[in-house]
């Protein structure tokens, strides 16, 4: 097969029907999460959220093929089902290295992040395998604009997490069991994408494998120092502060995730055209729509924090009503964030990742340096990533020129 064809669907169909996807994964963990928070004591749940963050970080090899494999279908069309071959291959020994090497970090996070075994982390390992085959089959069917594909992986990764994590603590409420219910769950978006892993070639048309592999690397380098800056918060309140704070931070973080991840769809669907855009224009209708959904959600959470707190796990985090606005705000700059590093990764401008990594000595040195709780963690990343946004909005309109911009690699035959 060498040609894929891409089915007919309109942007703005597209977009609506990613949107309701990724809308219905996100209410799914944020379901898992508010069972977690009902169910597992605080100083139970706060190691949960830091378990959570190391997948998020952990994720970033499978957002990096993700966006790689989006990248290169949209702007190489003509190559698509060998870049699909190459990608599965690739994906298969990237997918089975990310979970040994989270496995073998247990014996060094278990103590960190103060667990009473190394078993959490390495089901966070097991986890990590199926996900990152997901990111393949989500980097197909987006460079190839199969929304409806695309949503079902999505829909299929919500469901598996919230089913598999909650049953499981219904079980035995422990973070044990709830890792063991999420490593489970983390198959069902496989199976449904299963179909796009046939879309690869099987003529001799062929794709460079060391281009895709070091671009993927660059661009994965790019979204581990972003993941690592938009949940390093959670590991710094698991080993900064008490374990009653920690939980009451986890609470706050539930809102501020909302905040992130609901308008990461928009991020998605403008991928391909920020891939093939030659202008700035597509980058600043996709911030505009994604800081409009963040001052919603600042606005509504000021306005309604009793409300917010009901979503967040009720009257046992009570203390931290008036603060969960920061949380919906640094929510929200993050978002803006995310959308940028995506950017900078469609135009294939990876230099972005020395900014992220400023910004994350600039949080820790902050957080430690100045022996910050609660409040002071949460406004110390809002304004750091603030900085950062408005230094990464602004640098690419100030020059044609991307940053670090490299050649992209051609396929070969």
């Amino acid at each position: 097969m060498a040609n894929v064809t891409r089915p007919s669907a309109s942007g703005k169909t597209g977009g609506a029907t990613v949107a309701l996807g990724m809308m219905g994964m996100n209410i799914a963990a944020y379901g898992l999460t508010l069972v977690a928070a009902r169910s597992l004591v605080p100083r139970e749940f706060g190691a949960l959220t830091a378990l959570l963050g190391i997948l998020l970080v952990g994720n970033v090899a499978s957002l990096g093929l993700q966006a790689t494999t989006a990248r290169r279908l949209a702007v190489e069309p003509e190559h698509a089902a060998g870049i699909i071959g190459v990608t599965i291959r690739v994906t298969l020994i990237v997918a089975a290295a990310v979970a040994c090497a989270v496995a073998l970090a247990s014996v060094v996070l278990t103590p960190i992040l103060k667990l009473d075994s190394l078993w959490p982390v390495i089901l966070c390992g097991a986890t990590l395998f199926p996900l990152t085959l997901m990111g393949a089959q989500a980097g197909i069917a987006q460079g190839t604009e199969r929304w409806g594909a695309l949503t079902a992986i999505y829909l299929a990764n919500g469901i598996g997490r919230v089913i598999g994590g909650s049953v499981a603590i219904a079980i035995d409420p422990s973070v044990n069991s709830a890792m063991i219910g999420i490593a489970i769950g983390a198959w069902l978006p496989i199976v449904a994408g299963a179909r796009l892993f046939a879309l690869q070639s099987s003529d001799h048309v062929r794709v460079s494998r060391r281009g895709l592999v070091r671009e993927a690397v660059l661009g994965t380098h790019a979204l581990l120092a972003f993941f690592v800056l938009s949940n390093m918060d959670s590991f710094i309140a698991r080993n900064h502060f008490n374990v009653h704070e920690s939980g009451l931070y986890a609470s706050g973080l539930i809102l501020g995730k909302a905040a992130f991840f609901f308008p990461q769809f928009i991020s998605v669907v403008f991928f391909p055209d920020l891939a093939r855009a030659t202008s700035h224009h597509a980058r600043l209708r996709a911030v505009t729509i994604v800081a409009g959904f963040g001052l919603l959600a600042v606005v509504a959470t000021a306005v309604l924090p009793k409300v917010a707190l009901i979503l967040v796990g009720g009257e046992q985090y009570a203390e931290m009503t008036s603060r969960l606005w920061l949380f919906a705000l640094t929510g929200s700059v993050l978002a803006i964030v995310h959308l940028l590093v995506f950017d900078a990764l469609a135009r294939h401008a990876h230099g972005i990742a020395t900014l992220l990594w400023l910004a994350v000595a600039a949080v820790a040195a902050t957080a430690y340096g100045l022996n910050v709780h609660i409040t002071g963690l949460v406004v110390t990343v809002a304004a750091v990533a603030s900085v950062l946004a408005a230094i990464v909005g602004f640098a690419p309109a100030a020059s044609k020129t991307p940053l670090s911009a490299d050649p992209p690699p051609a396929a070969v035959t």
